[in-house]
């Protein structure tokens, strides 16, 4: 139809910035509200991938987005810190507007030793379980397959099985796997 991007058309519905010492910067973080105007004029989502310590300086830039931004990896907060981290904190803080969404998908990149545990990833599991229970209609799921850029190659039965855990009702599962996405 008429009303229908052209970016839509080819399949694009979102641009993703980095701002991670591994790729470096892809955006100064001043720029940000008037490049999502830009996206808001393609019919476009900000998407963005943050070391964890960026999120308090970031966060004043990212909340006057005009269009919805979706945090990657928990904003890759460190998971053995737990819920009460000023990370962590400053993440729920975000999603308390509707405008932000996060993937709870990365339990193998916030819970680094996690893979060595008998409860694989289980720091991990606790905060994307959170963040589900408390902004279920704002969290996605994917599996990151094949991890690049990761310190291992995590099994991903287990990261598919934890999603009984992060998600443990047939209704928040199906509202993370079907109904946001």
């Amino acid at each position: 139809s008429s009303d229908v991007c052209s970016s839509d058309l080819q399949g694009f519905r979102g641009v993703r910035l980095h701002f991670t010492a591994h790729f470096g910067s892809t955006l100064a973080p001043e720029s940000l509200p008037e490049f999502t105007q830009k996206l808001a004029e393609a019919d476009l989502h900000l998407q963005v991938h943050f070391d964890s310590k960026l999120i308090h300086d970031l966060s004043p830039w990212l909340s006057r987005s005009v269009v919805p931004v979706v945090i990657d990896h928990m904003a890759r907060v460190d998971a053995t810190k737990g819920i009460d981290h000023a990370d962590f904190q400053q993440l729920c803080r975000l999603l308390e507007s509707q405008r932000f969404h996060v993937k709870v998908s990365g339990i193998d990149r916030i819970d680094a030793h996690g893979s060595s545990r008998s409860t694989p990833y289980s720091d991990g599991i606790k905060l994307a379980q959170h963040l589900v229970s408390h902004f279920p209609g704002q969290c996605v799921w994917g599996t990151d397959w094949p991890h690049p850029n990761h310190t291992h190659i995590p099994d991903d039965g287990v990261l598919v099985n934890s999603l009984s855990q992060i998600a443990p009702s047939p209704e928040l599962l199906k509202t993370l796997l079907v109904d946001n996405p």
